[in-house]
């Protein structure tokens, strides 16, 4: 039993069921995660091992390597690559996509357990982290309070704040930004310890004697049982002043006597502003599988909360909410799609005029959608813009089913049948031809599923809500619209009440067609036909000359059409890193941002709305902080901008001339522009900007001058902005050279003289822990010896560092010689290679022109020295792959297609008629392109691969209709021509309310117009040009092909006699 004959034998099952779904896919739509982007689930993990004090190339020797030669124990990693920088390592760990990240993560802590054996004493366990583009900051919680100090402001909010994400589902808990942590810090004076003949080290190991932190006990007297406890750490803060360091007889040195102790906080590496002002942020991380919306949703809900847990004079705001950008962009393309909708109803009642069967069609609409969703939600997907946009190109689709029905019952009841049979013949007829329209454009995106990285993340949602869309639809097209239109429609106007046979039937429709008054709709058909026979005329002319200028047009327009990974938007936002000269202090850094600062408030005229930087090195307390910002040393800054709603400027433009007004004013410093918005940065996969080259090798000094001359070639390129070496190569160094042989007369050993220098140019934090607890919060803070910034100022002061206690008071300028140098401030590696990153931005240049601009420029420099390695990195890379992707995708498409055409029709020869108009898809979607300015991007290619799947549904139509009309008339060139004019106005009506559906998409006029315009003018672009080659092409080629076709079935089963062909007249009447 069909579909049709059981929905028309239970109207009311199919009410009930339609029911049913729609009220459980409205608690879907009640219930899905709202986001910017889908889940990109990239195989990724990362390592973090922090250690204060210690050089970059020591980070890479004594971590780096070491790890990288245990992970080659795990299994499934693609590729290892790591950052060293002063006091940190971080490693990235790429993984298959094929590869089980729980079983991966378990076998990566094991391997790190492994390695610790081998790390240098006072080494913390690394941390292992998953962590992928899209576990990105959706905002900050900023903290504010007058008269307390930042070091005061971040405990609160790292011991009172910060513990309550833990409860937020789907949010991280990094570190506040902006401070750094609570310390009980024990300044010692080096003038003072050389009095008492002492070393800093001396105090190291007294407090480390004296605060120890050791279990109670327990003692059972008489029928109790008590706690035995000891004062071995100290209660207060002051109170380690009083620990003794050494006695003599009767005389007693004591801390106090020779350092100042304070509750202050670790040595500042960095500030945080906020509008030019210091200040403290939490950034707010959402993981990698949460929705932004309810995430952000839920944290500002809390805020309350979170606010009567501080001081009244400490204020926490929310502060850069991404979520806004999501959920306008959501919002803009439901409006669209809202619009689409109702622009497509219009359409199809034009063509009908019948408000009743307009109703019907625009009735599977929302019903499809609604069931997409609910599809969505099973399938653990999200609403996003590649969802929302499957959907809003799903609308003008599922009018395809709901009005090709519809068009047929009128054309049944048009041949004077009753309502009942005319509705059940149409639905018959054209019931498996709708089943492989949706079978072919399934196929279309059946390459998602076999797609890998970032294509497969985004195609793969909007092919799932495509898909699920049109399942919906076809179902509906086959059993609800078959029962609306027996409740709504009216009998046909021709319908005598009798049950007429098929010649009956032919000869009624023939007497209203050439008897009758023709509507304006029939004279324009009759005009199509006419002109029909004049291209049949002249066939081979004709197809010759769409074969020319279908490939031609497509060819030339792919060479032309710049490519990129996704549209530009101009949100009204940027983030800008600022590069003083490598090794310049951080509170000269912090000199230039402000000047920085004030210099963009003029140039966008004060309509800068909120401002945020973030200067210096992140301490090396929390080093998972680099995941969110990374700052290669204190000469570094990045600075977030977002400018007023109300102010309108090009990005772009304005990016130039703040370049050019930086460069004036301070022209020692270095810019580079980077991604900002969550589209950016989540495409970018890392990537600071569009253009990275990888510069590998050995010899740093080697692939350091090659990546110079790069440069210096680069800044030839007039579209290239900010081209520079990304790492400091050039890090200021004091070597401290110590004579062995001096430090062994002395009765000192390497160990003692090590331990000293530390203690006065770092802090004994990592060297020598020790732990301070606050009864008052329970919380531990870290007591660390060091010698005050302001002492150490000159290499007079280093030589003064006294080594230990003795009568010779040595000090380190008796064992050792000074001298200055420069270093690489950053060691990067990619496997057993370091390499160099030679970066750029691009300006008024798509990233495909400056890729192939960019690889052309390497090949004249000639072949790299022996051993260096040049490879294109960043987003270029990911363009390629992307591209290469989609392409190979659209190939397979059409391969499935034409197989799936050829097991429908028993012939190879019908399934290329279908395909003819791919060419005419492809063309015209890329001619769209380069007419509105847009470029070949993500968004764009899809709207191209869906078009193929409608141009194959109108070719199907005509190609199956003809087919059924040959085998009547024994004559291929008649049935094209009757063919081609039955189809004609449901070709139309589909065609035209689906690109009246896709307009308000194409005008990019919301929120994220930008983003998703591409998509439907490639839709827009694809379906005028197939529409028009299915109509005048398609029938010639198909009688071209079928001139000579067999008449005989193809089965292998034996054949029955076919009837006596009727005999065609000479004149061809649709």
């Amino acid at each position: 039993m069909s579909l049709v004959t059981s929905a028309l034998k239970k109207p009311l099952s199919v009410v009930v069921l339609t029911l049913g779904m729609f009220l459980f896919s409205v608690l879907a739509v009640m219930n899905i995660p709202i986001d910017i982007f889908p889940k990109l689930n990239l195989p990724t993990i990362y390592v973090i091992e922090p250690y204060g004090g210690m050089s970059p190339q020591q980070m890479e020797g004594f971590f780096a390597t070491r790890l990288q030669d245990q992970f080659l124990y795990v299994n499934g990693i693609k590729n290892i690559s790591s950052k060293n920088i002063q006091g940190l390592t971080m490693i990235k760990l790429s993984f298959y996509e094929s590869t089980d990240m729980a079983e991966a993560s378990a076998q990566v802590a094991l391997q790190v357990n492994r390695a610790m054996k081998f790390f240098p004493p006072g080494a913390l366990p690394p941390q292992v982290v998953r962590f992928d583009a899209s576990s990105l900051p959706v905002g900050q919680l900023v903290f504010s309070c007058p008269n307390r100090s930042l070091k005061d402001i971040y405990d609160l909010a790292n011991t009172r704040v910060r513990p309550m994400f833990g409860s937020v589902p789907g949010l991280s808990a990094p570190p506040p930004f902006g401070a750094n942590s609570r310390s009980v810090i024990v300044s010692v004076d080096p003038d003072r310890l050389r009095s008492y003949n002492m070393s800093a080290d001396e105090v190291v190991e007294a407090i480390a004697k004296n605060n120890v932190m050791t279990p109670s006990g327990n003692i059972r007297i008489n029928n109790t049982m008590y706690v035995t406890t000891i004062n071995s750490l100290e209660k207060e803060v002051q109170d380690f002043g009083d620990i003794p360091i050494t006695t003599n007889g009767n005389s007693t040195v004591f801390i106090r006597d020779v350092a100042r102790v304070s509750d202050a906080a670790d040595i500042t590496v960095d500030y945080a502003l906020v509008n030019g002002r210091r200040s403290v942020y939490i950034p707010v991380v959402k993981t990698a599988d949460a929705s932004t919306w309810d995430v952000v949703k839920e944290l500002k809900a809390r805020l309350p909360e979170m606010q009567s847990l501080l001081p009244e004079d400490v204020k926490v705001t929310y502060e850069f909410d991404q979520s806004v950008f999501v959920i306008n962009a959501v919002k803009s393309l439901m409006t669209e799609g809202l619009l689409g909708a109702l622009l497509t109803g219009l359409m199809v009642l034009l063509f009908l005029r019948d408000l009743r069967s307009c109703l019907v069609v625009v009735v599977t609409i929302p019903i499809a959608i609604l069931a997409a969703v609910l599809g969505l939600k099973l399938a653990g997907q999200t609403i996003n813009l590649m969802t929302l946009s499957g959907l809003a190109l799903a609308i003008g689709v599922l009018v395809d089913q709901a009005t090709v029905t519809i068009e047929n019952i009128h054309q049944h009841l048009e041949m004077g049948k009753s309502k009942r049979q005319a509705i059940y013949d149409a639905s018959e007829e054209i019931a498996f031809p709708l089943l492989l329209i949706l079978l072919c454009i399934l196929a279309v995106f059946a390459p998602s599923f076999i797609m890998t990285g970032v294509p497969k993340a985004m195609f793969l949602p909007l092919s799932l809500s495509i898909g699920f869309a049109m399942i919906a639809s076809y179902f509906a097209a086959q059993s609800l619209v078959p029962v609306l239109s027996n409740w709504w429609l009216k009998e046909g106007k021709f319908n005598h009440g009798l049950a007429l046979d098929e010649d009956e039937i032919r000869q009624v429709r023939h007497d209203h067609m050439h008897h009758g008054k023709k509507g304006g709709f029939e004279r324009f058909k009759d005009r199509f036909v006419s002109l029909l026979e004049w291209l049949g005329r002249r066939s081979r002319l004709v197809i010759g000359l769409y074969v020319i200028l279908a490939f031609g047009i497509a060819g030339a327009a792919f060479m032309i059409i710049g490519k990129d990974l996704m549209p530009h938007v101009n949100t009204g936002q940027f983030q800008l890193r600022l590069k003083e000269p490598d090794g310049t202090r951080l509170e000269r850094t912090e000199e230039k941002v402000h000047q920085v600062l004030a210099l963009i408030d003029s140039t966008v005229n004060g309509n800068v709305a909120i401002s945020s930087g973030y200067v210096g090195l992140v301490p090396s307390s929390y080093g998972t902080s680099n995941l969110y910002v990374f700052n290669a040393g204190t000469h570094e800054a990045v600075l977030q901008v977002n400018l007023n709603e109300d102010y309108k400027v090009d990005i772009e433009t304005l990016k130039d001339e703040l370049r050019a007004r930086i460069k004036a004013k301070m022209p020692e410093m270095r810019v580079s522009f980077e991604p900002v918005d969550m589209t950016e940065k989540i495409m970018a996969q890392g990537a600071s900007t569009p253009i990275e080259v990888r510069v590998a090798g050995k010899d740093m000094k080697q692939i350091a001058g090659y990546a110079g001359e790069l440069v210096d070639k680069l800044k030839e390129v007039d579209f290239l902005r900010d081209v520079q070496i990304a790492q400091p190569l050039h890090y200021p160094v004091i070597n401290i050279n110590i004579d062995r042989f001096k430090v062994a007369q002395m009765g000192l050993n390497m160990y003692q003289v090590a331990r000293s220098v530390t203690a006065s140019t770092s802090s004994s934090r990592f060297t020598e822990k020790n732990q301070w607890l606050d009864e008052k919060v329970a919380y531990t803070y870290q007591v660390q010896v060091q010698v005050p910034e302001y002492i150490m100022q000159t290499i007079d002061n280093l030589k003064e560092i006294p080594l230990v206690k003795g009568q010779s008071r040595p000090v380190l300028g008796d064992v050792a010689t000074f001298s200055n140098g420069e270093m690489p401030g950053e060691f990067d590696r990619a496997g057993t290679r370091r390499f160099v990153t030679v970066s750029a931005n691009i300006t008024g240049k798509d990233l495909g022109a400056a890729t192939k601009v960019v690889q052309t420029a390497i090949k004249e420099m000639g072949e790299p020295p022996r051993g260096v390695k040049v490879e294109l990195k960043g987003s270029s890379s990911l363009l390629v792959e992307t591209l290469s992707s989609l392409q190979n995708g659209l190939m397979l498409a059409i391969a499935v297609i034409f197989l799936l055409l050829a097991a429908n029709y028993q012939s190879f020869k019908l399934s290329f008629v279908v395909l003819v108009t791919m060419p005419a898809v492809i063309a015209g979607a890329l001619i769209m392109l380069l007419l509105t300015g847009a470029t070949l991007n993500l968004q764009s290619y899809m709207g191209m691969i869906m078009s193929t799947g409608v141009s194959v549904a109108n070719a199907i139509l005509i190609v199956t209709n003809a087919e059924k009309l040959r085998l009547e008339y024994r004559d291929a060139y008649k049935a094209a021509i009757v063919s081609a004019g039955i189809r004609l106005r449901p070709i139309l009506m589909t065609s035209l309310a689906m690109i009246a559906g896709m307009v308000p998409m194409a005008t990019g006029l919301g929120e994220s117009g930008d983003q998703t315009a591409p998509l439907g003018r490639a839709v827009i672009g694809g379906l005028i040009a197939s529409t028009l080659a299915a109509l005048l092409i398609l029938p010639l080629v198909y009688a071209a092909i079928q001139r000579k076709a067999s008449y005989d079935d193809p089965s292998l089963m034996p054949v029955k006699k076919l009837k006596e062909p009727k005999i065609a007249t000479n004149h061809v009447h649709v």
